[in-house]
């Protein structure tokens, strides 16, 4: 299982590809949700109103298994298949890439409208801040005050992030680990005597 993945913060600055005539705007977008795709693309559609076409693909999740390709009107797998492409070699997630296409007046042809989306999939891409992220799952720690110094230590040695505390008559801290490592902390601290454990669901 992995741990992480790579993604983009904000949206990139839009990059112009041409080739033969033909302009090709390239966006590249966060993205959380795919009801957030109509709407980013509207907002394209209206930026760039000769557009004939606005091809885009989408990919969401660490797995490879949550995405869209879509064409647009192009020959079939001609645009969207290119952009998802270049997402699944920038080995991005939570990404919309969308490429707007303004004819010039000259025929690429199927080979030549791959050859153009991907290479200006590649460009917004390129031109983005990625970042990496950690996919994180929660463990919560019930211990006794006599053992708050023994806990911190733990959290602070292992560079856990502390996401919710409650001091009562007795201590519950609940810590943010990566996802695949839940099991074996929860395992680690029910080994430290008073100190129990478990991982949330």
């Amino acid at each position: 299982m992995t741990d992480s993945y790579k993604t983009i913060i904000k949206p990139c600055e839009e990059i112009l590809y041409k080739d033969r005539g033909s302009k090709f705007y390239g966006n590249a977008f966060p993205l959380t949700d795919p009801e957030e795709v109509t709407d980013l693309i509207a907002a394209l559609r209206n930026t760039h109103p000769k557009a004939g076409h606005h091809c885009y693909a989408w990919k969401l999740g660490p797995s490879n298994d949550h995405y869209r390709a879509n064409d647009d009107g192009e020959p079939s797998h001609s645009a969207g298949d290119p952009i998802l492409g270049q997402l699944v070699a920038h080995e991005l997630s939570d990404v919309l890439v969308v490429v707007s296409r303004i004819f010039g007046g000259t025929k690429l042809g199927v080979g030549g409208l791959i050859s153009a989306y991907r290479e200006t999939a590649k460009l917004a891409l390129s031109n983005s801040k990625i970042v990496t992220r950690t996919i994180t799952a929660d463990v919560d720690i019930y211990f006794e005050y006599p053992q708050m110094s023994q806990v911190m230590r733990f959290i602070e040695e292992q560079h856990f992030k502390i996401k919710k505390q409650e001091m009562t008559t007795s201590c519950t801290i609940t810590i943010a680990v990566p996802e695949s490592r839940q099991q074996e902390v929860a395992d680690t601290l029910n080994t430290m005597y008073p100190i129990t454990s478990k991982p949330v669901i």
